[in-house]
């Protein structure tokens, strides 16, 4: 008996097609030559029929909401090195948990360039995303910008509810550049809008006292970090750059002291 897989009657494949059942269609010939051939009951064909069209539904879903949140590197939690961080394991272990998120609690990374917040953040976003939840990233010029399109033709409201239908908005690089007085009202409508409704991630090398540097009006400072302060989770990284410790690993350049 021949153990060749043939294609699927032509009735049943453009059913299968017309469900947009692709993975069921794509194994199905394969399998019905393992069925037959195991003697498998008619149960134990279906339900692994089913598991694969779960599977690759799951595995689409996952990549499309990674596609999604537009994370501008791939980082992992597991690339982390807690040990080397100033981040207490403690922490780490809540912020892996994502109970935070489900929470609708803020995370918020403060500290030098270097020392771990936006590989974090990234990790953080990333393992969200593979968790089963919506997430989008941002660097905070990169999110002033698209607002000031959606100023630009009267739409920043509903840009501002599109950003919110992620779980997780992380806002990253906060500080890198001055904003004006427009640019800092849109942002604190989008700390506004999430405010107990969705979680902030948000990474900036300023320190709360010095928020005033990058914002022209110290009301908004106040106000913006009022909203990102309740309801959060405030890790304060330290210690000597990541990057310039590894350049001076693989390099063998000069020890700095």
């Amino acid at each position: 008996m021949s153990t060749t897989p043939a294609p699927l009657a032509a009735d049943l494949d453009a059913a299968l097609r017309r469900l947009r059942l692709r993975a069921m269609r794509t194994l199905a010939p394969e399998l019905l030559v393992v069925a037959k051939t195991q003697r498998w009951v008619p149960e134990e064909f279906l339900r692994t029929l089913v598991e694969a069209e779960i599977a690759s539904r799951d595995a689409s879903n996952a990549a499309g909401r990674m596609k999604t949140a537009a994370f501008p590197v791939a980082k992992s939690l597991d690339e982390f090195d807690v040990s080397a961080s100033s981040v207490p394991r403690a922490s780490f272990d809540y912020l892996a948990s994502l109970e935070w998120v489900d929470a609708k609690e803020n995370l918020c990374l403060v500290g030098p360039a270097g020392t771990g917040k936006s590989h974090l953040l990234v990790a953080l976003g990333r393992h969200a995303v593979e968790a089963g939840k919506r997430v989008r990233y941002f660097s905070a010029a990169d999110l002033v910008e698209t607002l000031y399109r959606g100023l630009a033709d009267n739409s920043v409201g509903r840009v501002i509810e599109q950003i919110l239908r992620a779980d997780l908005i992380v806002v990253d690089e906060i500080g890198f550049a001055p904003m004006d007085d427009t640019g800092a009202q849109l942002f604190f409508r989008v700390v506004s809008a999430a405010y107990e409704r969705r979680s902030l991630g948000i990474g900036s090398h300023w320190p709360f006292e010095d928020w005033g540097r990058f914002l022209p009006e110290t009301n908004t400072a106040v106000s913006l970090l009022d909203r990102l302060l309740h309801h959060s989770v405030v890790v304060a990284t330290s210690g000597e750059s990541f990057r310039l410790r590894e350049s001076r690993q693989q390099r063998g350049g000069p020890k700095l002291v």
